[in-house]
């Protein structure tokens, strides 16, 4: 609040000078002469000055500043955001401000008001965790080794790192990546150590986590996302704001634990695992000054009673993969057919694919489980997924296949019935036909007829097979045989009787 009240009060009711009154006041000789003169353009005394607030005095004395004051405020939040995008800049957002609110503040107060904003926006509240509320999950940046005892080949590993939200209670292990399969397992054995189940897990947003990484709205991965529902739990993609939890949790295993082992050479992971979970006992076994207890004295006393109880079997690692159902009603999954019932042909499908078992489902239904085969090319069909045998709604069948490879030519339905009738099933060879009659479109139906009367003498019958031959051009070279047949009558060879 400016001193405008005593610097008139000493002027009009003491007539004291103005370098006095500026001195007594600590303000410039400018400021006196420049209030008393706005004191007599507002035209007030000093009876007047003594019957109002001081609020309404500098009202009186500066209207424009309180015109000011009226003036919109900035939407602070919205400048931040926009600023965020390419080449946006402050003096823009001031003028769009402007065409928004054309009595609104001027571009340095503007400013001043948006910086003031970002000073107060770094004051959050002191994140409290609730027992067995949350665990946070993360990899460390510092990394350990493995020394081949061989060769003598350094390996870095990775560091997982999990700590409870209330207790700090910690758990690490080494792993040779981050991808999907270590990463489950980590967490897998994780909630072992801890012996319960929280309830949410708290990864930051890596890949082998979250698919799409997002402030407000990320994707968990599939895998995770179905390790939560094992463990009746579920996946909270960090907030920036989450992650000092774990940050502290990756910075106290790297100082109490890999600093600890610098000097040590291991030559395997399970005996690096060994070392650390030696020095983990020793990391929650110490006080921790804050609380005057150690974590595990702190997860004892107010967490492990909090955490949900383990399901009865671990949870296992599995992949899953999209996929159409082909014309066959078979799916391909690493490179081996798995059949399903034929009535979704063309239907889009999930493969939940295990360590021994392969699931296809149809939305959330499961519609087929096979044992995972690992041989490429081969089928794996369950005779109730073939359509019955009047097949009222099947649209492709053996006598189709061969009625369109007959138009192509004598030799490529040859190849195409005995292709057909190498299968256990007719309907496997669909696939490998339909191929062979596609080629046609690329290559020329005279062409394709011609590979497939090679393939039909060399005993190649397949789609690669014919495919070679035409890409090599194969099909245009004459076979042995058919050089061995040629006849050597010319007009050109004479001939025996002409000697005679």
């Amino acid at each position: 609040m400016r001193n405008s009240r005593e610097i008139i009060r000493q002027k009009w009711l003491l007539g004291r000078a103005h370098r006095a009154i500026a001195k007594s006041v600590g303000v410039s000789l400018g400021v006196v002469t420049k209030t008393l003169q706005r004191a007599s353009a507002a035209g007030l005394t000093w009876e007047a000055v003594q019957g109002i607030e001081d609020e309404e005095l500098e009202r009186r004395l500066y209207p424009h500043a309180a015109a000011e004051a009226e003036r919109p405020e900035p939407d602070c939040v919205w400048i931040h955001r926009e600023r965020h995008r390419p080449s946006v800049t402050l003096e823009l957002l001031h003028h769009e401000y402007l065409e928004r609110h054309p009595n609104g503040l001027r571009y340095t107060t503007f400013c001043d008001r948006y910086r003031a904003w970002l000073g107060r926006r770094g004051l959050v509240m002191l994140q409290v965790h609730a027992a067995g509320e949350k665990v946070f999950v993360d990899y460390s940046g510092k990394r350990p080794r493995v020394v081949d005892a061989a060769t003598g080949e350094v390996t870095d590993v990775e560091l997982f790192v999990a700590v409870l939200g209330a207790s700090n209670l910690t758990y690490v292990e080494a792993s040779y990546t981050q991808r999907g399969p270590d990463w489950i397992a980590s967490h897998v054995r994780a909630l072992e150590y801890f012996g319960g189940v929280p309830g949410a897990l708290v990864p930051d947003q890596l890949k082998s986590g979250v698919t799409r990484a997002c402030l407000y709205e990320p994707e968990t991965q599939r895998t995770y996302e179905e390790l939560a529902e094992h463990y009746g739990t579920t996946v909270v993609p960090a907030h920036p704001r989450d992650k000092a939890k774990v940050e502290v949790a990756v910075q106290i295993a790297q100082r109490w634990l890999l600093a600890r082992i610098r000097d040590e050479v291991f030559h395997s992971l399970g005996a690096l695992n060994a070392r650390l979970w030696e020095l983990l006992v020793d990391l929650n076994a110490r006080v921790m000054r804050r609380y005057g207890k150690s974590r595990r004295e702190l997860f004892e006393q107010m967490e492990h009673a909090a955490l949900r109880p383990l399901p009865a079997t671990r949870f296992e690692y599995v992949d899953w993969l999209k996929a159409r159902v082909n014309i066959d009603y078979h799916v391909a999954v690493e490179g081996h057919l798995y059949s399903v019932p034929y009535r979704l042909v063309h239907e889009r499908v999930e493969a939940r694919i295990g360590a021994d078992v392969v699931e296809i489902l149809h939305g959330r239904t499961r519609v087929a489980a096979h044992r995972r085969s690992h041989v490429k090319g081969a089928f794996t069909t369950l005779t109730e997924h073939m359509p019955s045998a009047h097949r009222a709604h099947a649209e492709w069948t053996p006598s189709r296949i061969l009625s369109w490879a007959g138009k192509v030519g004598a030799a490529t339905r040859d190849l195409c019935e005995a292709i057909l009738a190498e299968r256990p099933h007719p309907e496997q060879g669909f696939r490998s036909c339909l191929g062979i009659l596609r080629l046609g479109k690329r290559y020329g139906e005279v062409r394709l007829e011609a590979a497939c009367n090679r393939a039909l003498r060399v005993k190649a019958r397949s789609y690669r097979h014919v495919e070679s031959i035409l890409k090599n051009g194969l099909d245009r070279v004459a076979t042995r045989d058919e050089q061995t047949t040629l006849s050597l009558t010319h007009e050109n060879v004479r001939g025996r009787d002409y000697y005679h």
